[in-house]
């Protein structure tokens, strides 16, 4: 089996050298991130300037670019071979409800859902991060799954894993995406030209947060795992619009 990894903490984060070393037993790793940090890059792609490709000491490919970029260049142009898969992360921080409209890490891996790929994308739940080893554990399971079970369709599954040592998970459920409250106001500051600046605020507490949603089973000791689609179309509005524009 051939995996690309990617994520949007960089190709340098704790969370993906572990991943890369936790999945090399059971396929062949191509790791392809970005050269910085670029949390909350959501889906945006790089149209205005050229992209670089470079290799890393570590055998690890990094790109000038977002996640999205990571896996769209890998996958259309970089890699002789396709993939089988794409996984993301393992991000540094929770990736659960209104959070994956945001997250590099779901972007990289939606990336790899629309060029037709079966995509995951892993996170574990706590900036603590003191266990990544667990949350790697519970990748690798996922891979033997799709070995044993493909899949019959592109599937596209966001993952959240406790930040408990293994042996301390209860187990993995499938879940829906809960809800946050709004974000908090952002905050206010001066630079040192008492030019006025802004820094966005808090992600807001979990407001849809019960039983069967991804904040529930995190907060009781379980791996998450959301099934996400991509179609944003409002079905049930339709009629209602029609209805508004008087047709």
């Amino acid at each position: 089996m051939r995996i690309l990894l990617s994520n949007d903490d960089g190709y340098f984060a704790t969370g993906i050298e572990i991943l890369a070393r936790a999945l090399a037993a059971v396929a062949d790793i191509t790791v392809v991130a970005p050269e910085r940090d670029r949390s909350g890059a959501s889906n945006s792609l790089t149209l205005d300037r050229p992209l670089s490709l470079r290799r890393a000491a570590n055998g690890f490919f990094h790109v000038n670019g977002t996640p999205t970029d990571c896996v769209h260049l890998a996958v259309t142009g970089m890699l002789d071979q396709l993939p089988d898969m794409v996984i993301s992360g393992i991000n540094h921080g929770a990736n659960m409800g209104d959070d994956t409209i945001y997250s590099g890490t779901v972007a990289a891996a939606t990336e790899g859902y629309l060029l037709g790929l079966p995509s995951i994308a892993i996170s574990l739940t706590s900036h603590d991060g003191r266990h990544f080893e667990s949350a790697a554990r519970v990748a690798r399971q996922l891979v033997e799954n799709f070995s044993a079970r493909v899949f019959d369709e592109p599937v596209l599954l966001n993952v959240n894993v406790p930040d408990l040592p293994f042996e301390q998970i209860q187990g993995m459920r499938v879940t829906r995406l809960g809800r946050r409250h709004k974000a908090e106001p952002v905050v206010k500051s001066f630079s040192p030209r008492n030019e006025p600046i802004y820094w966005v605020g808090a992600a807001g507490a979990a407001a849809d947060a019960g039983e069967g949603t991804d904040f529930y089973a995190v907060q009781n000791g379980w791996v998450s795992i959301t099934p996400l689609q991509i179609d944003l179309t409002h079905t049930r509005q339709i009629d209602k619009v029609q209805t508004w524009l008087g047709r």
